[in-house]
């Protein structure tokens, strides 16, 4: 069932402050964005400072996934330090139904910050939205993320073939999915 309270942020795990977004981001936007490491598997080219400005503007009002905006999209900071971000949103398959989607600086990678701002997310999607299902996509040429889907306890559920026209080439879909059912599963 879901809460009916209203998602209390910052969240907060071991390690990490997740948070709304602020137009102030830009600037840490930009620098994680525009990294041609970080884009490559994203449907954007690296961003400008001008298209990080936006972001950030945009992002804001996305702190509440019952809100208008239908999405939840998270700052991850380690001690007070952005370093990635996390988003949830709803699709328009069914409102119990949502997508995931994360982005972490890659000079914190490897250190299970993203593993764990992505497991909170997800325990708040099915014990605070009582959602049913969530899902995440990503290239398939992007193991590290693949393999964070599996590490939060996320299903493969299919390898699609050359589905997705991106920069300049056809490119493989991973597909994963997570069911509030499964976070009681063994």
């Amino acid at each position: 069932m879901p809460d009916d309270s209203e998602l209390s942020l910052p969240l907060v795990t071991e390690r990490l402050r997740l948070r709304a977004h602020t137009p102030g981001d830009a600037a840490w936007l930009h620098r994680v964005y525009a990294q041609p490491d970080v884009a490559r598997y994203l449907l954007d080219d690296p961003w400008d400072a001008a298209r990080a400005a936006r972001e950030a503007v945009a992002r804001e009002p996305k702190s509440d996934l019952d809100g208008g905006t239908n999405t939840l999209a998270l700052v991850i900071e380690r001690e007070r330090t952005p370093i990635g971000d996390v988003l949830l949103w709803r699709t328009e398959m069914h409102p119990r139904i949502a997508e995931v989607g994360w982005v972490l600086d890659p000079a914190h990678a490897g250190q299970g910050f993203a593993r764990e701002a992505v497991a909170e997310v997800l325990r708040v999607a099915f014990e605070h939205y009582g959602l049913h299902r969530v899902v995440a996509q990503m290239d398939a040429r992007n193991t590290a993320s693949a393999r964070l889907a599996t590490a939060v306890g996320m299903r493969r559920e299919a390898h699609l073939r050359q589905d997705w026209w991106n920069k300049g080439e056809w490119t493989d879909t991973l597909v994963f999915g997570m069911l509030a059912e499964d976070r009681d599963a063994p």
